[in-house]
């Protein structure tokens, strides 16, 4: 089962390189290369497949839309990432990297290079070596170890649409009222995973309901991203995480039901409970955490 198991991990990731090849494709070429003909302003680059970083990403849009700005959006995969020379749009203005700051010098190198404004988002400990006092003056990077790139993006870009009154007089608002409690409680359960909290009621459940939705945040292969994201529930994420956690443990206590002894080195090394899980192999943790339960029980080696 440890060998199948690999064996699977290894096959994903060759799948994983193949697809984050497409995130320099040449739809995303192509978008850019328009929006250099367009004289686009404004660059948003986010951090995919994160959740965060499409929320992120959401947010700008809604930015943007609500001022009848044009902007680029496009995802970032550290697979084959976009380049500097790829970015490099003639009269480009501002950049925004959403829930990651890029490789190292990447931010600096393409403000020098295409004398425009970069403003990062990020929430993790390790991008803090990239902060120095010698960043170009247009750079600017936003990172907060308590709060997470979403929460973030959403505090910034409210804020500075509330700051830009709209023609009317009217200062507007980035969501509409029946959107933002949902999508508040929505980015406090994005954040206590990003922050490694795992403290609010059935954040597993969340977590593993949001799976789904990772092969929808590519805004090039899925034009109806934004609309998407703005119809997110916590509570059906919830009772989804809920329906798929019932489905595997019934799926794994089939098996369990057939658990034998196995004798390891011809008995040398001891005994301990194994079971047949050909093709069954998503239920390994399920499998893993009841034959190390029963293992221990009866006094046997935990292995599986």
């Amino acid at each position: 089962m440890i060998r199948k198991w690999w064996r699977t991990k290894w096959a994903l990731g060759q799948i994983l390189r193949l697809r984050g090849r497409g995130f320099r494709s040449d739809a995303a070429l192509e978008a850019i290369s328009k929006a250099g003909e367009e004289r686009v302003k404004n660059l948003t680059l986010y951090n995919y497949p994160s959740p965060s970083g499409s929320l992120s990403a959401l947010f700008a849009h809604l930015f943007h839309f609500h001022l009848n700005l044009p902007c680029l959006l496009l995802p970032f995969s550290s697979v084959e990432p976009l380049r500097v020379e790829d970015l490099c749009i003639e009269g480009l203005e501002r950049v925004y990297l959403l829930d990651f700051l890029g490789p190292k010098g990447f931010a600096d190198a393409l403000s020098r290079r295409s004398s425009c404004e970069v403003i990062g988002f990020d929430h993790r400990k390790s991008v803090l070596g990239q902060i120095t006092s010698d960043h170009p003056d247009k750079v600017t990077f936003y990172v907060d170890l308590e709060k997470s790139s979403s929460t973030a993006a959403y505090e910034y870009f409210s804020s500075k649409l509330v700051d830009l009154n709209s023609p009317d007089g009217n200062v507007a608002s980035l969501l509409k009222p029946e959107v933002e409690d949902r999508m508040k409680m929505v980015l406090k359960y994005i954040e206590d995973m990003d922050l490694r909290r795992w403290s609010l009621p059935d954040i597993n459940a969340f977590r593993i309901g949001l799976r789904e939705w990772r092969s929808k945040l590519n805004c090039i292969t899925n034009p109806y991203i934004y609309k998407q994201l703005l119809e997110i529930n916590s509570v059906d994420l919830i009772a989804k995480g809920n329906s798929d956690i019932s489905s595997r443990q019934s799926a794994a206590n089939k098996l369990l039901d057939k658990v034998f002894r196995v004798r390891l080195g011809r008995g040398f090394y001891g005994e301990c409970l194994g079971v047949r899980a050909d093709g069954n192999s998503y239920v390994s943790d399920e499998i893993g955490k009841q034959l190390s339960a029963r293992s221990a029980a009866a006094g046997l080696r935990l292995k599986r």
